[in-house]
């Protein structure tokens, strides 16, 4: 059981670090599983725990607050808070409790749940987040009851992990719902094959008799998982070290386009979505246009303008090609008449979408993908940063977004 449970635990969590390590949510949500699950094998190593035991089970209470205020429209603050106080200070304060008890076990159990109940008092005041609310009370009061000692332990235990379980499939659905995507068939696919390996890898552990040191065990567990569901970014690090850099990109896009096409879900009728979903659609296929793995995962390649271009189905690339042609054309559609680039109003809608998506500026930020701009791009950089601010640009794209949406909406009428 405690071996099924930690295999369960680092499987999800290294799945949402691998879905996206971009994400704070998926970040902090994977990170919390993983620490679970090394909480129970350093528990199977060490019954009477200790320091790095409380430190490792405090941990996914805390980080599941951070992963609820990355969720938040707009973390701001509270975020910021979180990151620069409420971790430290837990994981302080679980080091304490690991070497005195008493009171230190006190004030981390405050540490820990007053920001946990915090987050679940934002969640119910959110509509439609009462199963999360749920899942969040019940992990609170699992690791209440495993810190204060309360038996027995393994009970309280699994159902921790069944909770962080259940979390992590939240975590992981409302991030495909997100991007338009599905989820069943891609977490489906990695949980079978990840199960079958670490049933191998376990089986050939207790046949050699190393039934009597679950440390192993539980390594070779973790191990096998990990080769798995980190297959991806393990051989992109292989490419940086083995292959130049042209054939490297080709590779990578590959790669991106085969894992994006479990996770694009077919059945989104464009012609029946709600404007406001619509436009969150193309939004987000804006700010994947210079990356053709991920506009392969995205509902829009379902246009028919794009069936009529290739004269039929087409592969997932080529059609993820064409919806990238179709979002310049509309993009191109924007610009004045009056020259290269200006600065005026009328400018303001395809400066926001052209130079932060095809060209490739990030005006506040130093990495940009721009490596050598042209001197028009040049331009663009340095009006955007001395005179737009960072939230006035997502303005302007937002509203760019709505006309580039409602003019491939009309080409789909129009083929209706």
């Amino acid at each position: 059981m405690a071996v099924v449970t930690f295999a369960v635990a680092w499987w999800l969590g290294l799945y949402l670090l691998a879905r996206d390590p971009a994400k704070p949510a998926l970040r902090r949500a994977g990170a919390g599983l993983l620490s679970y699950a090394l909480a129970l094998a350093v528990g199977e190593v060490d019954p009477g725990g200790g320091v790095l035991y409380a430190v490792l089970l405090s941990l996914p209470a805390v980080l599941w607050t951070g992963t609820l205020l990355a969720l938040q429209r707009t973390p701001g603050r509270a975020d910021m808070w979180w990151r620069r106080v409420a971790l430290p200070v837990a994981v302080l304060a679980a080091a304490g409790a690991g070497y005195a008890g008493g009171v230190a076990l006190v004030l981390l159990t405050v540490v820990v749940l007053v920001p946990l109940g915090w987050t679940v008092v934002l969640l119910v005041r959110r509509p439609g987040a009462g199963l999360m609310a749920a899942l969040m009370l019940g992990l609170a009061a699992g690791l209440l009851l495993v810190g204060l000692g309360v038996p027995p332990r393994p009970l309280w235990l699994a159902g921790i992990g069944l909770d962080l379980a259940a979390l992590g499939v939240c975590v992981a659905l409302l991030d495909s719902l997100e991007e338009g995507e599905t989820l069943r068939r891609d977490m489906l696919g990695s949980l079978l094959v990840a199960g079958v390996t670490a049933a191998l890898f376990g089986g050939i552990v207790l046949a050699a008799g190393a039934a009597g040191i679950p440390l192993l065990l539980h390594g070779v567990v973790a191990a096998a998982i990990a080769v798995q569901v980190l297959a991806r970014p393990i051989q992109s690090a292989a490419d940086r070290l083995a292959l130049p850099p042209a054939l490297r990109r080709s590779r990578g896009e590959l790669r991106e386009a085969a894992a994006a096409l479990p996770r694009r879900d077919d059945t989104i009728a464009l012609a029946e979505l709600p404007e406001a979903e619509f436009v969150r659609l193309t939004r987000r296929a804006l700010s994947h246009y210079g990356d053709l793995g991920k506009l392969v995962a995205s509902p829009l390649t379902a246009l028919p303008a794009i069936d009529e271009r290739l004269g039929g189905p087409g592969a997932p690339l080529d059609r993820a090609a064409e919806l990238k042609a179709l979002l310049l054309e509309s993009i191109t559609r924007l610009k004045p008449r009056d020259g290269e680039f200006g600065t005026s109003e009328e400018w303001r809608l395809y400066n926001a979408l052209y130079f932060y998506y095809v060209a490739g500026i990030r005006p506040y930020s130093v990495r940009t993908k721009l490596t050598e701009p042209d001197p028009v791009a040049r331009r663009a950089l340095a009006w955007f940063a001395d005179h737009v601010p960072e939230r006035t640009l997502h303005n302007w794209q937002a509203a760019a977004a709505r006309v580039v949406a409602a003019d491939l909406r009309a080409g789909l009428a129009s083929r209706q």
